[in-house]
């Protein structure tokens, strides 16, 4: 298992060998814990992974054992939320070989016609492109506002042609777009702690401009200088995990290049799915290619805007809380808690905050639903793991749900509006920025 045209680092026969198939990782998979089907957990993933690698080994033209429609569907209903890592007391890197073992399928199976198409638009034209995602954006906006949306929400067409699930996860478009922020530089209030470069993603510059505002008003209250790169381009994390890999190594590439890291102390981002990918950026390229080194330097720099706050320690004076107490309680990202194993930051940055009441939600390790685009294209397993998501949520008796990516954002607060919980959902962020400023009675 050390050959492979795919590019980047290969896993090897010891990455699939760390699983001994102890099934200490089956009641952490939200698909096992859905459907109690052994195909469907990790171990049960890697048992076909390595079935279709010592096939590729002995036919490495793989003409006599193509991949099975059964291997696809089982790697595609894998939410690729790592959440299996945490449990594995083994360390078996399950993110890496589910993110390979799409790539292969990316190569050789021969998807819908209409899939290919979805797939070659979004990875290769759509998300590489800033004025596109505009364009695109101001199209979504015109739906939205025009009364065209409600038009065909009201009239069924949307369940006639199947997509009331995937429209009901529509984000809301911005009025106006982050898009204009890039390139800028903004001063800390008081004395510089650090120089930060800020990561703003791709669809978070359409759909939270105001998140992405907020994060730069709370580091630079707390003694941060932001500078926001003018040339970065989309993580790639959303073609990273569907097997695209070369058009994640395209947008890598384009980053490395954009962030001149001497420059700034770390580079930070609000989007734990991002942050994931970004500090696994080595991971798109072998040890022998020139982007290998530049690239595990940018990763080294990259936190979590949580992380980084809750290190660098918070210097910025609350404002007065509210009357009433406001209860809490947080999700964790799958992608901050078991890709980053970041799980403390966030709950020391909310406990900060005065005169709140913070309670523990139910199984919060265990993934929402939205896995980057897998609410679009799994969509009733993602309503159906939105549907226990909310019902321990609203078990907390909290006012507000606190979670730290843009993606949980917009899967929560549809789960909110479909479930009828009555509970804001915030970004840990957004909190801390009400939380701070003069002007609001959060």
């Amino acid at each position: 298992m050390t050959t492979s045209p795919i590019p980047g680092l290969v896993p090897t026969y010891e990455d699939y060998a760390r699983c001994v198939h102890c099934g200490l990782c089956l009641n952490a998979c939200p698909t096992y814990r859905l459907w109690n089907l052994e195909a469907d957990s990790p171990r049960g993933r890697i048992r076909q992974m390595v079935s279709v690698e010592q096939a590729a080994q002995a036919d490495p033209l793989q003409k006599a054992i193509p991949l099975s429609a059964s291997f696809v569907d089982h790697i595609d209903k894998c939410l690729d939320c790592r959440a299996c890592e945490t449990a594995c007391p083994s360390g078996v890197q399950y993110g890496k070989l589910v993110e390979y073992a799409r790539a292969r399928i990316a190569q050789e199976y021969p998807r819908p016609f209409f899939s290919r198409l979805t797939r070659n638009f979004v990875f290769r034209q759509l998300l590489p492109y800033p004025k596109r995602i505009a364009v695109a954006a101001r199209l979504l906006h015109i739906y939205q506002r025009s009364g065209l949306q409600s038009l065909a929400r009201g009239t069924g067409i949307l369940n006639l042609l199947g997509l009331a699930g995937r429209e009901a996860l529509l984000p809301p478009i911005d009025s106006k777009f982050f898009f204009e922020q890039l390139g800028k530089v903004f001063p800390s209030v008081g004395p510089p702690r650090a120089r930060v470069a800020f990561f703003a993603g791709c669809v978070a510059q359409v759909t939270f401009t105001a998140l992405n505002e907020a994060t730069i008003r709370v580091l630079t209250a707390n003694g941060c200088e932001v500078v926001v790169p003018g040339a970065q381009r989309c993580c790639g994390a959303l073609a990273a995990h569907a097997g695209a890999r070369e058009e994640a190594r395209s947008v890598a590439r384009k980053n490395l290049a954009a962030f001149h890291l001497a420059e700034f102390d770390v580079i930070v981002t609000n989007a734990a799915g991002c942050g994931s990918t970004l500090k696994e950026y080595h991971h798109l390229f072998s040890h022998d290619e020139p982007e290998f080194a530049a690239a595990e330097a940018f990763s080294s720099k990259v936190r979590d805007v949580t992380e980084f706050l809750a290190k660098l320690g918070l210097s910025a004076p609350f404002a007065a809380p509210s009357a009433q107490r406001i209860r809490v309680t947080y999700q964790d990202s799958c992608h901050l808690l078991h890709g980053q194993r970041v799980r403390e930051a966030p709950r020391q940055l909310l406990r900060a905050i005065p005169d709140l009441d913070f309670a523990e939600l139910p199984y919060s390790e265990i993934c929402c639903g939205s896995a980057g685009s897998y609410n679009i294209t799994q969509t009733q397993t993602s309503l159906d793991l939105l549907a226990g998501k909310m019902q321990h949520a609203k078990s907390t008796n909290a006012d507000l749900i606190i979670t730290a990516n843009p993606g949980c954002l917009l899967q929560m607060r549809a789960g909110a509006a479909l479930h009828h919980t009555n509970q804001q959902v915030l970004h840990v962020i957004e909190l801390l920025d009400r939380a701070m400023s003069k002007d609001s009675k959060w």
